[in-house]
Order: C-alpha cells, then structure tokens, then sequence
C-alpha cells in the first residue's frame, strides 16, 4: 500500500478537478439548466441545436485560425532561439532566462500590457510606425487584424517555454554524430535537417500536442483583450462556451459545446500521433 499512499494526494487532486467535473459536463450536457431552476433532460437536443448554431461554426472555425497562427510560427521561433542558446558563452543563462520571463507572467496581465500597446490612439506600436512614416494601424479594433494580435501576444509568451524543452532535446543529442558529418563535409543546413531536426522529433511531437491543445482552450487573452470582437472576429470557441454558460446561462448547451472541443481536440492530438509521431526516434544511441 505505500506506493498508494504516496500518489493519494496528486490522485484526489485529479479526481476532484479533472475527472469527476469531467463526467459531470458530459452528464450536463444532455440537461437543459440555467443553474436557477432543476435540470430537464433533453437527450441529445444540445448536440443538434449545435449543428444548426452559425455561431457554435463560426467560433469554431476562428480557433481553427487562430491555431494555425500561432503554432506555427511559436514552433519555428522557439527552435531558433534553441539553437541560438545552446552555445556555451559568457551570460547564456541570463539570456535563457530573459527568454522564459514572458511565460512566467499571468496572461490576464499580459493581455492588459499587450492592450496599452496596441492602443490605436495613443499605443507605442503605433507612434514607432509614425516615427518611420507608417500609417496608424488599428490593431485589435480591426476585424482583419484584431485575431493575428491576440495569436502575436501568446506567441510572444510560449516560445521562450517551448524554447526549452528544443534546448533540452538539443542537448540529449550525441556530440558524435557532429563530428561524424564534420569529417564527411556536412555543412550546418545539412547538419540540421539530418541529425538535429531528425532526432528532436520527440520533443517536437510533444511541443506540438500541448501548444495545440492549449491553443485550442484559449481564452484568456481573447477575454482581456478583445472579448470576443470587434464583432465576432475573435469570438473563439472557449469564449463562445463561456457566453453560453455564464452570461446566457445555457449550461446544458455550453456543457455539450466542451464535449465538442473535447472531441476534436482528441481528433487532432491522434492525427498529430499518427503524421508527426510516424519515424520518431527515442534511441540517440
């Protein structure tokens, strides 16, 4: 029993806040409840009422854009900067360090930082653009920009994160096998895309599920920075399942939206097992 009593704590903390409210939404999902009044079950009439909703669409295919804003170019930046820090220089901690201070901090206070900045009247980003003689934008009050914005801010906070778990990789990967492509003339492109991209697949499948999950459930910034808009521009999913639950107090509907993200989020993680996991190697021997 000892090794039970000492994974107790961390198992109750699962039970209470993951799987437990996790059955309970699936539960609520097939109720109709405003949390005033007693749950009515209604079978599967949230799961169609979500098929006929525009909006449920909309939101939707706005975090599908809003994903493939951000994980992308979060993934190229935070292999770059792995590669820039892996070097053994004078002060390389404190810039590795630098790197990861955005991630550290709360998202609702970068979000209200990343505001001041966007500002279109009185934001840094835009006096910088009219010292080079760029026309004002409007930032987060665009429909057109507004969405790339809130990506910009959030890949600005993980790739330092991310960055470290590519240095950790970077740094598991035999010295050898550089100076094996040395004595062959490989050069550093070479190098790269034969030994290190090869052998950081691992950690890349890794980085790609979790910032792909994460970015998927992202809410906070859109609810700081935009709530939604300017119009629906920004009216991710999270947010979407967040109206309808605690501002129309459709729990029964936003409980059946969740369910929906969870499946699709199980969907693209098991894609991203099955396309980026296919010819991974684990043996740096």
């Amino acid at each position: 029993m000892a090794p039970y009593a000492f994974i107790l704590p961390s198992l109750i903390g699962v039970l209470a806040f993951l799987l437990i409210p996790a059955v309970a939404v699936l539960v609520i999902s097939f109720f109709n409840w405003n949390m005033l009044s007693p749950p009515r079950f209604v079978g599967f009439r949230n799961y169609v009422d979500i098929l006929h909703d525009p909006i449920a669409l909309h939101s939707m295919l706005t975090t599908v854009y809003y994903v493939v804003l951000n994980i992308p170019l979060q993934t190229i930046f935070a292999i770059l900067l792995a590669l820039l820090v892996n070097r053994r220089l004078p002060g390389m901690g404190v810039f590795r360090a630098l790197l990861v201070l955005p991630w550290l901090a709360m998202p609702v206070a970068i979000s209200v930082v990343w505001n001041m900045i966007f500002d279109p009247t009185n934001g840094v980003l835009n006096n910088l653009l009219a010292i080079v003689g760029i026309h004002p934008q409007q930032w987060l009050s665009s429909p057109v920009e507004a969405l790339p914005c809130v990506a910009a801010v959030n890949i600005w906070q993980w790739t330092g994160y991310n960055m470290l778990f590519f240095l950790a990789g970077l740094q598991s990967i035999p010295a050898y096998l550089y100076e094996a492509a040395n004595l062959d003339g490989a050069g550093r492109v070479r190098k790269f895309f034969s030994i290190t991209l090869p052998l950081l697949r691992p950690t890349l499948l890794f980085v790609l599920i979790t910032s792909v999950i994460g970015s998927f459930q992202v809410f906070d910034t859109v609810y700081v920075m935009t709530e939604g808009g300017p119009g629906t521009a920004t009216n991710v999913y999270n947010y979407y399942i967040f109206q309808q639950g605690f501002q129309f107090f459709h729990m029964g509907y936003a409980a059946a939206l969740s369910v929906i993200l969870f499946v699709v989020i199980l969907l693209v993680t098991l894609a991203q097992f099955r396309f980026v996991g296919r010819g991974t190697t684990y043996d740096m021997g």
